[in-house]
């Protein structure tokens, strides 16, 4: 009996089994749109978690299918469509564009808006059109992709962030890079994200834009959205890649015949320094992430390591990033909670910039070590490099590289919490939670041998040992809520909040010299520092910063009249610490009016004419602490005694009133945007002279000056093949700026010192109110030369030929405009191209009407008798019979440029009948591969501002003056060209 019961279950079980069978099957098949697959898009069986993304080929896979199941099929800006099964194994989609993608939502801060709605300058950059290559900045993914946004990293320094710009100079005593918004977290760092994490950026370029971020959004703000975890089953992508860098160009210099021929001092040997200590840099990156999801708790988790060489020995840094996501939907699908966390840690060579620049100048034809030096100036103290002594500014650039350590730590950890929660359907309230701590740790030493800032030649001191740390914690809380609702053909939408953060840092410096002896290295050098008996060579400082609190309410009103008229105004209340205490508050509003303008004309084939216009008030914040407040230098322990400027209860912040008039334009392959803008800056913080009557130190930080900016930008893009076989798309962006001083301390004063030897009082950018900002100034070479000096142009007609720069200031004296630091045009122009499996992208760049002071040239290129133990640079500009060194239009060249910045070269492989690899990519590609210039300098890209000639040796606390533009220093890395292979593999 129990035998027939078992028989009769097994029976029933397997029909049952097989039943089910039938019924759950695999379907596949591929979503395309009509000119060709779709990558990325979302295959889900309706009413259930089982989905999937279409791989590269647009290709899918689900498994446990009913035979009666429907398939929701989306992509962005295509119509969704939902699919029958109805028993098939293959279902081949066509998606067809959606003719309201205008309406893909776009983030603008706070929220969101369809694009059509945007009344505002918003540039949206996906991931698939960044830059492609070997990028370690994630703000270089942006370089020439987004009009009016100057991303330059002139020489290209692994170690060094990218001068950011947007819109010309929005500051002059304030922070001039744009705001960083990352996930919604704001002042977020983009050092903390790696460029393989980021889905989208966001660059939101005007006042009307920007306005709703108050006293930070002067410069623009840039919105960083990261990655997150789609539905379906676990998705692994691996991404690696291997690049090799070389100098790309370097100013000419002779060759040691040459030299030697030219009057050079001969010292026996034959060296090719640049050589010596240059290599091949390398770049090795892997990515690793893991994403998946249920449709209602979606993750993603990506892991990073960056191994980056520099061309300079050395110089680069190795950085591991990790970054988790996870989202999901509780109470009802009524709260969604946003998790994001991400470390950094960076580990940095810095080695010495000046070592390039020594490795031109030094004796071409002095020896390496001293032992191989027919002077026999071989000496311990040197740790047996050869040296010439008594020679200004002359270090051989291998003992600089190998006798002396310059590296840094650098820790960064970030996690934020998001909060939406819908109180009816068109009623939300948003709450984000974050924080963000620095760490930064900063050491050099110099042996004891290194003559090289060791002053191993110092009677009175030996070797030399620094240490930087720097602490900063960064927490930010945010509450806001969204109301939306329609009133016959009115859509509007209202948004209020509060905004509260604070900051704190604190660091400490200290230094110390004169060891006993070689022996130590830099872990126990501070501590032999401590029992020297010699205690003028220790030095100490730190730095520690009052809470530095922002605290805001603001709000928005957004209405669409007819799906055809779009308004938008807005308005933040915002106080911070850092004001003064009479004026701590500061209004920032906003209005921007929009209108489809082919809604009511109704053109033919033509998408959208919109045209827009926006007004907005954004502000910066001072650059410091406490620069309110009277301020005190210590001398002999005490405070009291040294007041350095008197208080200003009156500070208030920089602010910046901008108009924007935008038109955008869109039909079939066809899509345009023109901006024209204006923008007035003022009230600059600025320390400056005072009434010494009525403040006792004449010193005192006050708000002065005024700003002109104005511009316009234009974006073009078309489609010109697309068909099933072949795909060619091309994009150009070109903007203009022009930026004029229209009030500041003094009506015009000079500054950019050219520096040792023997030009530190030669200023070459005149500061005048009512000119352009960047105007290089100075005498004009006639072409003459008498007795090895040049001889200039009697400007005015007087017989007198002024070589004072003092005189020069004199409107009527024989100076003149000889260039200008900021370009007139930018150029990026993108070209894509897609056949079968290949694709092809080619991205070229230039600046055009900016001028750079070449200073290598002028110290080094004529041919100084006291020079004849440095090499001499060796241009075709160069004049053999100019035998003194005086700053001119000489060594003011034109630096327009065009390159080819980026050339990729990808396939795809098809991989329909592997079950573990749903895709394989393998990338070519090179950047920087060309440039046409006729600039003789190492690098044509502009020097958007100045340092001067104070070498910080790598660590923090450099200033950099925006109002000095177009100066080529002399320690600036070289340029390099770099060829990356790429993998992509997803399982």
């Amino acid at each position: 009996m129990k035998i027939r019961f078992l028989r009769k279950s097994f029976l029933l079980f397997g029909a049952f089994l097989c039943f089910g069978i039938a019924l759950a099957q695999e379907v596949s098949g591929t979503v395309s749109d009509a000119t060709g697959p779709l990558p990325g898009a979302s295959v889900v069986v309706k009413g259930t978690t089982n989905g999937a993304q279409t791989d590269f080929d647009g290709l899918f896979t689900l498994n446990n299918v009913d035979s009666d199941a429907i398939l929701l099929i989306s992509y962005i800006g295509f119509l969704p469509v939902e699919v029958s099964i109805d028993g098939r194994s293959t279902i081949n989609v066509v998606l067809t564009e959606d003719a309201q993608a205008l309406d893909e939502v776009v983030v603008t801060g706070y929220g969101s808006q369809s694009r059509k709605e945007i009344t505002s300058a918003v540039t949206v950059v996906k991931s698939e059109d960044f830059n492609q290559g070997t990028v370690n900045d994630a703000s270089q993914l942006l370089q020439g992709k987004v009009a009016g946004l100057s991303i330059y990293n002139k020489g290209g320094n692994p170690n060094e962030d990218a001068v950011i710009r947007l819109r010309g100079i929005s500051s002059v005593g304030a922070n001039s890079s744009p705001l960083i918004v990352i996930d919604g977290v704001v002042g977020a760092s983009l050092n903390n994200v790696d460029p393989n994490d980021i889905e989208s950026i966001n660059v939101l370029k005007d006042g009307s834009a920007a306005a709703i971020y108050g006293t930070r959004g002067s410069s623009g703000v840039i919105l960083v959205t990261t990655k997150s975890g789609t539905p379906g089953g676990v998705s692994v992508d691996y991404s690696g890649s291997l690049a090799l860098s070389t100098i790309a160009n370097h100013v000419d210099v002779m060759t040691a015949d040459e030299f030697v021929t030219s009057g050079g001092v001969d010292l026996g040997s034959r060296n090719d320094w640049l050589d010596l200590v240059t290599i091949d840099g390398s770049t090795k990156v892997n990515n690793v992430s893991i994403s998946g999801g249920d449709g209602k708790t979606n993750y993603r988790f990506s892991g990073n390591f960056r191994d980056a060489q520099g061309i300079l020995r050395e110089s680069g840094f190795k950085q591991f990033n990790t970054r988790a996501s996870v989202s999901t939907l509780t109470f009802n699908d009524k709260l969604k909670i946003d998790f994001n966390i991400s470390f950094t840690n960076r580990k940095s060579e810095f080695s010495y910039e000046e070592a390039l620049r020594y490795a031109l100048l030094y004796n071409p034809t002095a020896p390496v070590f001293g032992k191989d030096s027919p002077f026999q100036f071989d000496s311990p103290t040197f740790g047996g490099y050869f040296e010439t002594l008594g020679l200004f500014d002359s270090f051989n650039p291998l003992s600089i590289v190998n006798q002396n350590t310059n590296t840094g730590d650098k820790n960064e950890f970030t996690y934020s919490a998001n909060f939406n929660y819908d109180i009816l359907d068109n009623w939300e309230v948003n709450a984000l939670i974050s924080q963000q701590t620095n760490k930064l740790t900063n050491q050099d030493y110099y042996r004891t041998t290194s003559h090289f800032r060791g002053n191993a030649t110092s009677p009175n001191r030996k070797g030399r040992a620094r240490l930087y740390t720097e602490n900063r914690d960064f927490k930010l809380f945010e509450l806001y809520s969204t109301y939306n609702q329609s009133v016959g053909l009115i859509d509007f939408s209202v948004t209020g909040g509060y905004s509260w953060q604070q900051q704190n840092q604190y660091n400490y410096f200290l230094e110390m010299g004169d060891f006993p002896n070689n022996d130590i290295e830099y872990i126990n050098a501070l501590e032999w520092s401590q029992d020297l008996a010699n205690a003028g060579f220790i030095n100490a400082s730190s730095d520690a910063s009052p809470d530095d609190r922002i605290i805001a309410f603001f709000g928005r009103v957004s209405a669409t009249y007819d799906n055809a008229i779009f308004f938008n105004a807005s308005l933040r209340r915002e106080g911070s610490t850092k004001f003064g205490e009479n004026n701590r508050w500061a209004n920032f509003p906003a209005v921007g009016l929009g209108a489809d303008l082919n809604h009511y004309l109704e053109l033919n084939n033509v998408d959208l004419l919109k045209v827009r216009v926006g007004y907005g008030v954004t502000g910066a914040l001072p650059a410091s602490n406490g620069l309110s407040r009277a301020l005190y230098t210590p001398a002999d322990g005490k405070l009291s005694s040294n007041q350095s400027t008197d208080a200003n209860p009156d500070l208030k912040w920089e602010e910046k009133a901008e108009t924007n008039f935008g038109v955008e334009f869109k039909m079939d392959r066809l899509s345009t945007t023109l901006d024209i803008y204006s923008r007035d800056v003022s009230d600059f913080i600025l320390e400056r002279d005072v009434d010494v009557t009525i403040y006792p130190t004449g010193r005192r930080v006050e708000n002065a000056g005024k700003l002109r900016s104005s511009g316009f930008e234009i974006a073009l893009n078309y489609d010109i093949l697309r068909n099933e076989k072949f795909k060619y798309n091309s994009g150009v962006i070109v903007s203009r700026n022009k930026t004029k001083l229209k009030e500041y301390l003094t009506p015009q004063e000079m500054r950019g010192s050219l520096g040792a030897p023997g030009q530190n009082d030669t200023d070459m950018i005149r500061i005048k109110e009512g000119e352009e900002i960047g105007q290089i100034w100075g005498p004009v070479f006639s072409g003459e030369v008498v007795d090895g000096s040049q001889q200039f142009v009697d400007i005015n007609n007087d017989g007198q030929l002024l070589t004072n720069q003092n005189n020069a200031l004199d409107p009527d004296g024989d100076f003149k405009v000889l260039g200008k630091g900021t370009p007139d045009f930018e150029l990026g122009w993108t070209n894509q191209l897609q056949f079968g499996n290949w694709d092809l992208n080619a991205f070229f760049r230039g600046a055009f009407g900016h001028s750079l002071i070449n200073t290598y040239r002028a110290f080094y290129e004529p041919r100084v008798g006291s020079q004849g133990s440095y090499n001499f640079v060796n241009t075709k500009l160069a004049n053999p019979e100019i035998t003194n060194a005086k700053f001119s239009s000489l060594y003011v060249e034109k630096a327009d440029f065009f390159k080819l910045d980026n050339l990729s070269l990808g396939y795809t492989f098809n991989l329909k009948e592997n079950n573990y690899i749903k895709g394989i990519r393998v990338t070519a590609s090179g950047q920087n591969l060309f440039t046409i210039t006729n600039y003789t300098g190492s690098d044509p890209e502009p020097a958007l501002q100045d340092a001067g000639t104070i070498d910080n040796g790598g660590f923090p606390g450099t200033s950099y003056d925006p109002l000095i533009p177009g100066i080529d220093r002399r320690n600036n890395y070289f340029s390099s060209r770099t060829y990356t292979l790429g993998l992509n593999i997803n399982f």
